[in-house]
Order: C-alpha cells, then structure tokens, then sequence
C-alpha cells in the first residue's frame, strides 16, 4: 500500500485530503475521558496540514442508531483534536449535508475540520453495498484524496473505510502503517519465546485468536471473565463466576491441542472472589477473599487473578522475547481487582522483551492504572482489528489501501 510520505513527496498543498481516523473516544457526558485515539491521528494530520494540505478529518464515535444523536457527536473530539494540534479545528453538524460541504468548501491550505459522526447516516454501517457506495460517494465529493488512518476501524466494511478509498488516490497515514508493521512482527519471523496474554470476559471472543495462535505463540496466559471457562474445561467448580458452559468443548479441544503441539496453557492457581460484582459508581470497598483457582466456593464469583498467580504470570513473561497483550486480568476498573492487570503490564515493563499491547480494554488499564504508555513497545489502538489481525482475516480497510 501507498503511505503517507509518498502522498507528500506528490504534494498535497490545496488539495482537500480526507482522513478517516478512529475518534472513537470514551465519554463522561462531553467530557473524554481518554484521548489516546485523538492522539494517535494528530501525527497524520498535522503532517498534512503543514504540508498545505485541506483536511477533513471524519470518523465515528460509538454506535447510532443511523441518525444523529446528540450523546455521541464528535464535537468534544474534534475539540480535543484542535488542543493538541495548537490550531482552530473547523466542525461540520453533519456528514455529506450543507454543513459539512460549507465547512470544506471555507477551508483554506493548512486547515483542519472535522466533520459530524460518519455513523449518523445510515449509510456508513449498511449492509447493502448500493446503500453503502452511495454514501461513500457523497463522502468522495469532499475529498481529493483519502488518507486512512482509523486503525481500530479497519476490520468494518463501512463505507468510508472500504467503499470510499475505491473512489479516491488513497494512501495509509503514519498510524496505520505503524500498527500494520507491528503485527507482522508478530506473525512474520517471531522472536522467542512468544508468549500472549489473554483476558477480557468471554472466552467466545478470543477464540479465533487462541485457534491461530496455538500454531505460533510458545505460551498462552489466560485471565479475565473468561479463564472460568478454561477452569470448568479442566472439571473445577467456578461458583457463580462468568461462565459459557457451551464452549467448554472448545476450550477443552484446544488445551488437547496446545498439549500435542507444545504450546503452555498458563492457568490462574489462585482468584479473588466477592459474593457479588463490586459497586461501580462509588468504587467501595470489596473485601474479596483470595482462594485456590480450584476451589471457588458456591455463590462466589472470581474477579481477578490472586497474588500467587501473579507471581506465577510475571515468571512466565519475564524471558519472554515477544509478548502481546489483550485482555484486562479482571475488573481493573475497581481498585480491589486491579492488582492482576497490574500486574501483567509491570511484567511487561520489566522484561526485554518487543512487547505490543492489543488495544481495547488493555490500553484503557495501561492508562488509568497510571504507567508510562512509551514505555511499552506499541500499545495498539484496534483491539478488535488487532485480535482479527492475529486471526489471519482479511481486513477490508486494510484491503481497500491495497493497490
């Protein structure tokens, strides 16, 4: 695929150039309470603006019902986006209508806009491809060039991330680029050993991911809501934790698999557990008990990895020479079920290894739990791209770039 830099080295001064980006920021109200989309795009498109370019940045935020509503427009986005260019970002109310052709039509070399939630059209999202491509081509009408862009949307047929870059020169931005480079480190020649963490709550989501990875990781480290599933496959009695009792013939066919192919299932050998799911609103106090994996008690639920397992994850990242992570160890969000998340990201900190954190909820606890995002090797912004990367899918906005 073409990038950016070829895009400059043609030059872009006067020319509108699109750029599909992914500002799909978590919200408090208008209130972001994570910028790490808005800034990961900021490289592509100061670029281009300094550069001369006109650009017209768009995206989607959430999930509309196709229409607009006012809980999940981009203004705060493009706000933010604006702070941290140091510049005036123009904003667009709508996607193809009258506001959003004058704000580009204003536009002058140099100059950003955002224009309003791709998904308040129903267009964007249509699963008719004649409904899709005339969408994509009100959006064409915009743009000179399209530059994508929105890593964490590239797993979408949507309109401005598969139909559109089919109407327009169109080229991959820094970002996506980057990430693209990074998962072939993880597919393509891999240092060893590789070991990936899983978490996150349902073991249903990962499947296709632990299914491709049993042919190329050394160790798998399960936590989260679905290592109860793993734990039931091994004949344990879970109490009330999440569990999907229908996949425990999956589960059970590939720690069989991972046996015979060499590859170490590593299991929690201890959990915290409460009898109900804490307090999220007030973030009280829980008093979780800490007990063997294999013995969780009737009507209790587990919601982190204890401290025994802890130490039992750290050792097994610790020589490591790749690592990738996706999944939070349990519900990080709450102080006294943290400290496994907490964990698993100081272990990667602590080791030499290339590490890649899978974007998603992983990300989200890299930064509210309070460490230093250089610090890890790339902390990718798609976890849904990244895991169906790992897959061996095809990715339609990845397929679209292609020439």
């Amino acid at each position: 695929m073409k990038t950016i830099d070829e895009l400059l080295t043609e030059g872009v001064a006067g020319r509108r150039v699109f750029v599909r980006a992914d500002l799909n920021v978590p919200l408090d109200g208008t209130t972001i309470t994570d910028d790490g989309r808005i800034r990961a795009v900021v490289p592509t498109v100061a670029k281009l603006a300094e550069a001369g370019a006109r650009v017209v940045v768009a995206s989607h935020l959430g999930r509309p019902k196709g229409a607009p509503d006012p809980a999940f427009s981009l203004a705060p986005a493009a706000a933010r986006l604006g702070e941290l260019l140091g510049a005036d970002v123009a904003f667009a109310t709508d996607t193809v209508g009258d506001s959003a052709r004058a704000t580009v039509a204003g536009l002058t070399d140099g100059q950003v806009a955002v224009i309003e939630n791709l998904r308040f059209n129903p267009g964007e999202t249509a699963k008719d491809d004649a409904e899709r491509g005339a969408f994509a081509d009100r959006l064409a009408e915009l743009a000179d060039v399209y530059v994508g862009d929105g890593f964490g949307a590239v797993h979408r047929k949507h309109a401005s991330v598969f139909d559109l870059p089919a109407r327009l020169p169109h080229y991959a931005g820094y970002l996506i680029a980057t990430e693209v480079g990074v998962l072939k480190k993880l597919t393509t020649d891999v240092k060893r050993p590789y070991a990936v963490v899983l978490g996150g709550a349902k073991v249903s989501d990962k499947l296709g991911v632990i299914d491709h990875l049993l042919e190329k990781a050394d160790r798998i480290l399960i936590g989260g809501g679905m290592v109860f599933t793993f734990l039931a496959a091994q004949g344990h009695e879970v109490g009330s934790s999440l569990l999907q009792e229908d996949q425990i013939p999956v589960v059970k066919e590939y720690i069989e698999r991972a046996q015979k192919r060499g590859v170490e299932f590593v299991l929690p050998v201890d959990v915290l557990v409460a009898g109900e799911f804490p307090d999220m609103k007030t973030k009280a106090p829980a008093h979780p008990a800490t007990v063997a994996a294999d013995a969780i008690p009737a009507g209790q639920m587990g919601l982190d990895i204890g401290p025994e397992s802890r130490k039992l994850y750290a050792s097994k990242l610790a020589d490591a020479a790749t690592v990738f992570w996706n999944g939070p160890m349990g519900v990080f969000e709450h102080p006294d079920y943290a400290e496994g998340t907490r964990a698993v990201a100081q272990a990667l900190l602590d080791s030499l290894a290339f590490t890649v954190v899978g974007g998603g909820d992983s990300a989200a606890a890299v930064r509210i739990l309070g460490f230093d995002e250089n610090a890890f090797g790339h902390i990718s912004t798609g976890g849904g791209a990244s895991l169906e990367y790992l897959e061996g899918k095809t990715l339609p906005g990845l397929a679209a770039l292609e020439d």
